[in-house]
């Protein structure tokens, strides 16, 4: 018996990339947000396209830390601020403290006095759970 002939079925449609497929995503980019993509496109030693450059700029985003400095900066003055006014609170307490009552009762007080009534813990929504 013959063997059949085989046939190489065509696909339809668009030949497929050689770097592989990817999903198209559309940026709107202001006039000035154009314009800066492209200045620092030039200024590049191998004068990319605007979407290559805007890949870039992407990636070095990424890349960077996480938060902006202004973020991480505040939080880092907010904490540090919150530690001072404990210690100050702290010290003050020490001051002020019963000599009579026993190490323990003096502690009790101390963390009641800094942290605040249990009542009002859970209203508080600066703090979180401990």
């Amino acid at each position: 018996m013959k063997k059949s002939i085989s046939v190489n079925k065509k696909s339809r449609g668009r030949p497929k990339k050689a770097g592989g497929v990817y999903p198209v995503s559309a940026v709107r980019l202001s006039p000035d947000v154009g314009a800066a993509v492209d200045v620092w496109a030039r200024a590049q030693a191998d004068t990319p396209t605007r979407s290559e450059a805007i890949r870039r700029l992407v990636e070095i985003g990424l890349k960077a830390k996480s938060g902006s400095r202004r973020e991480t900066e505040v939080s880092k003055t907010r904490k540090s601020a919150q530690g001072r006014a404990r210690d100050m609170a702290s010290d003050t307490i020490d001051e002020m403290s019963d000599a009579t009552a026993s190490a323990d009762d003096q502690a009790s007080r101390k963390r009641r006095l800094i942290k605040g009534p249990e009542e009002f813990r859970r209203v508080r929504r600066d703090r979180t759970e401990k």
